[in-house]
């Protein structure tokens, strides 16, 4: 099979060699220069290069043809579902439709979907009049349609603070507001085959998403197997008519344990969801989500851990990229036996100057395992709070982190410690459908 990579997500996070045999498929490689200069040098795979500035879709097109035989795109990127699309009807190939893929990019999109579904989501207005108020009058989310990493999100005391904030952005019609709902903030983490929901692994936030950006730690822990998130999140992928591929789902469960609908990506969970799932299943998400998009035999699963799998990122952007950082950590923590590997970040290392999950990239990034997922959870929450990192210049000392609520992912760093997990417990399989 010829197969065109657009490659935009780091290697080691992919690690295509994993999904594709290289030496029984024709593959090329084609992105920008910082990301096309992560691919190991002995991948035997034709390599394009894009101009540094360059646009993405014009380069890909200017450089390919139908003449050139690509019988598959492959782009694993939630930023390049759009523009596969457009590479794929350059190239003559079919794929998803434009419309099924504008429900799991854009928040407003998706829940318009939702609408006869008899799934619950937040009351949301995509453009609201100047004049009139929203239907709800309490807290309310001001979000970008297709935005990731909860970037430009915030949320607002009253839906009257949120209109005025909304109607002084500069591009408004980029964004939406939602209802706040209240609740745990669920990820829900899995694949889906010829529309069907093939497998599923729940996780429960420690902090919210929205506040990382702030500067809080965020991570998450697995949960026990729950029939109601396989159901809830199966109808999900029916009702958006998701093809295949890895999904990311967020899903509020409130305190009655009713569930409610956040947002869907049609992509596999970042920061810490890899490693975890694949200690909790065995199953590595992006070799598997690779041989289902390009129609080739799943591979086998590796034996799992039998616990329960968690992360914590401790971010680093919003202290300055040329801060030298601090970072503390408490000795019962470092060497706590639910620890699998601490990641630091090297002491002189730059911080990110934007807002990442990366291990390799964060001040702080903790994985976690335990055969007990609320045990895991008490930990990881324990280390949210009592692990500090700042600036090590008085103008920005160090200070604790925020109180947290159930479940946080710990940030990466360049020094990894790696500390012997305990013996395996039984195995605990992640809900699944033949």
């Amino acid at each position: 099979m010829k197969i065109l990579v657009v490659h935009q997500v780091p290697y080691r996070k992919i690690d295509y060699r994993l999904g594709i045999d290289h030496a029984e498929h024709e593959v090329t490689y084609i992105g920008h220069p910082h990301r096309m200069a992560d691919l190991p040098a002995d991948l035997p795979a034709r390599r394009i290069e894009l101009d540094a500035d360059e646009d993405l879709v014009e380069g890909v097109t200017r450089r390919t043809s139908r003449a050139d035989g690509y019988q598959k795109v492959l782009s694993l990127s939630e930023f390049g579902i759009l523009q596969a699309w457009q590479i794929r009807q350059h190239l003559g190939l079919d794929g998803p439709s434009l419309g099924q893929l504008e429900r799991v990019r854009d928040k407003v999109a998706m829940k318009e979907a939702l609408a006869e579904s008899g799934i619950r989501y937040p009351r949301f207005v995509a453009a609201p009049p100047s004049c009139r108020p929203l239907p709800w009058s309490g807290r309310t989310v001001v979000k970008p349609r297709q935005g990731a990493s909860s970037e430009g999100v915030t949320i607002h005391d009253t839906a009257r603070e949120a209109l005025v904030a909304y109607h002084r952005l500069e591009n408004p019609k980029d964004y939406q507001l939602e209802e706040y709902i209240e609740g745990a903030i669920l990820h829900a983490d899995g694949l889906v085959g010829e529309g069907r929901l093939l497998e599923l692994v729940v996780s429960r936030y420690v902090n919210r998403p929205v506040d990382f950006a702030e500067g809080e730690p965020l991570g998450s822990y697995q949960l026990p197997q729950d029939e109601r998130h396989f159901a809830f999140a199966a109808q999900v992928v029916e009702a958006l008519e998701i093809a295949e591929g890895a999904i990311h789902l967020e899903m509020f469960e409130t305190e009655e344990g009713e569930l409610v609908f956040l947002e869907v990506a049609n992509r596999m969970g970042g920061a810490g969801v890899l490693q975890a799932h694949l200690g909790h299943t065995g199953v590595h998400l992006p070799a598997h989500e690779i041989a289902i998009r390009l129609g080739l035999p799943r591979p086998e699963p590796v034996p799992s851990t039998g616990r329960y799998h968690g992360w914590l990122c401790f971010p680093g952007h919003h202290l300055g990229a040329d801060a030298e950082h601090r970072i503390e950590i408490p000795e019962h923590l470092r060497t706590h036996p639910a620890v699998d590997v601490l990641h630091t970040l090297a002491p002189g290392a730059p911080l990110p100057d934007h807002i990442t999950y990366q291990e390799w990239l964060v001040p702080v990034f903790i994985e976690a395992s335990s055969a007990d997922s609320a045990e895991l959870g008490s930990f990881l929450t324990e280390c949210a709070r009592a692990i500090r990192v700042g600036t090590a210049t008085p103008a920005a000392p160090v200070t604790p982190a925020a109180p947290v609520t159930p479940a946080t992912p710990a940030a990466p760093a360049l020094l990894t410690a790696t500390i012997p997990a305990p013996a395996l417990a039984p195995d605990v399989p992640a809900l699944s459908r033949a």
